[in-house]
């Protein structure tokens, strides 16, 4: 059974009652008050030191009696709520308050306000443009592949570990204007961009047939309708006859774990496609059925092919369902969970690791491809969208794979 303190030990006067048991942490609505008409923090005396309870109250204290002006005691503990998930120094678990959880999801549907373009976080946890969408703000400003953004409106962002938290910072409502500052790393200088923000919807697939009846299918990230629209694609092209496919999830930074599971679903014989595994050693398992379009298959990756795109990689890999080409994928091996709290903020945590079917965790290791194909150095800084066709050699060597495994 935990100690309680009293109130004059710990006069945290806070909105809910967290309360860390062993083994555990999670929190309690609670709308009992005490005598003095306060909330109450507990803790368990089991796993937390009584040290820390009273310094957390000391520097409470100092800073509502002492800053030099006055202090909102609900900001003092949203940050303290913020600072719960930073500690934990995961770049993937993060909590979110209200608009940053609207912006969030916003992004997840594919229509947002904003500047326009595919962002990652890079190895250094700098928020990295992986593509300007065609025609955005973002691309007319002249941001490139590659800028590593450092302001917006002259706040620095290279400490946050979220993309989510800066992502935020960037919408706003249509036709306002942001100020963004990047490090351009092959030029070795900073730019500062005033771009005008404009309503955003993201086209996250393309899909064409080329020579010799292929189809191609690129997915620009997994978003929450992304199968649907898969199937329909891939569908409509069969009826016209393809005799094989590619799929292009180069510049691809992942997205929803269930869209993705669904379209490998649709493309592998029936077994495991990918497994979790939480902290506690507990599994779960998605599999595939027996149902599956069966055509040759070549799937594209590069650097930044992360997330999702390696679930649908290594699915395919660990299948011999079809051939990887390009480059080593990013190696984000990871799984989140969104929960959303009841004032309309939400945490994104965290909750397990997941595995390709053969049991490989690429968390850190990326995917290897089948073959290796880098693309020409004039093009190494450019997003794959901006590379000409006809110098796209990876994307011609994907289509001398998917010849060869047609021709057998």
């Amino acid at each position: 059974m935990g100690r309680y303190f009293s109130v004059r030990q710990v006069a945290v006067i806070v909105a809910v009652t967290l309360i860390i048991s062993v083994g555990a942490t999670f929190f309690v609505l609670n709308s009992a008050y005490n005598a003095q008409n306060r909330y109450i923090i507990s803790f368990d005396a089991e796993t937390v030191d009584y040290e820390n309870v009273v310094k957390f109250n000391q520097v409470r204290n100092i800073l509502k009696n002492d800053y030099y002006q006055n202090v909102d005691e609900n900001k003092l503990l949203e940050g303290a709520i913020n600072g719960l998930a930073e500690s934990l120094e995961d770049p993937y678990t993060v909590y979110f308050n209200k608009d940053q959880m609207q912006s969030f999801l916003e992004k997840s549907q594919g229509s947002y306000v904003g500047i326009g373009v595919t962002v990652n976080v890079d190895d250094r946890g700098l928020l990295t443009v992986i593509e300007p969408y065609e025609g955005s703000p973002a691309q007319q400003a002249g941001m490139k592949q590659g800028d590593k953004i450092v302001k917006v409106d002259g706040t620095d962002v290279t400490s946050m570990k979220d993309e989510n938290m800066i992502i935020s910072m960037i919408k706003g409502k249509e036709n306002t204007k942001v100020n963004i500052t990047v490090y351009r790393p092959d030029e070795d200088r900073y730019l500062q961009f005033e771009i005008k923000r404009k309503r955003i919807k993201a086209s996250n697939i393309k899909s064409e047939i080329l020579d010799d009846n292929i189809g191609y299918i690129k997915i620009v990230m997994f978003d929450s309708e992304i199968a649907s629209y898969f199937k329909n694609d891939l569908n409509s092209m069969l009826r016209k006859g393809i005799e094989g496919l590619i799929i292009d999830l180069r510049d691809n930074p992942g997205g929803s774990y269930e869209q993705v599971v669904e379209i490998a679903d649709s493309l592998l014989a029936e077994g495991t496609i990918v497994y979790t595994e939480d902290r506690d050693g507990n599994k779960e398992y998605k599999y595939s059925d027996k149902k599956m379009v069966d055509i040759p298959l070549v799937i594209l990756i590069n650097g930044n092919s992360a997330s999702a795109s390696e679930i649908l990689a290594g699915a395919v890999k660990d299948h011999n369902r079809g051939k990887l080409v390009g480059t080593n994928t990013f190696g984000k091996g990871l799984v989140q969970e969104l929960k959303l709290l009841k004032d309309g903020s939400g945490l994104k945590v965290t909750i397990s690791k997941y595995f390709t079917p053969s049991g490989v965790c690429i968390h850190g290791t990326g995917i290897k491809p089948d073959i290796k194909v880098d693309v020409f150095e004039e093009y190494r800084n450019l997003p794959v969208s901006q590379i000409p066709r006809d110098r796209d050699i990876q994307l011609q060597s994907a289509v001398e794979a998917l010849l060869g495994e047609i021709d057998k």
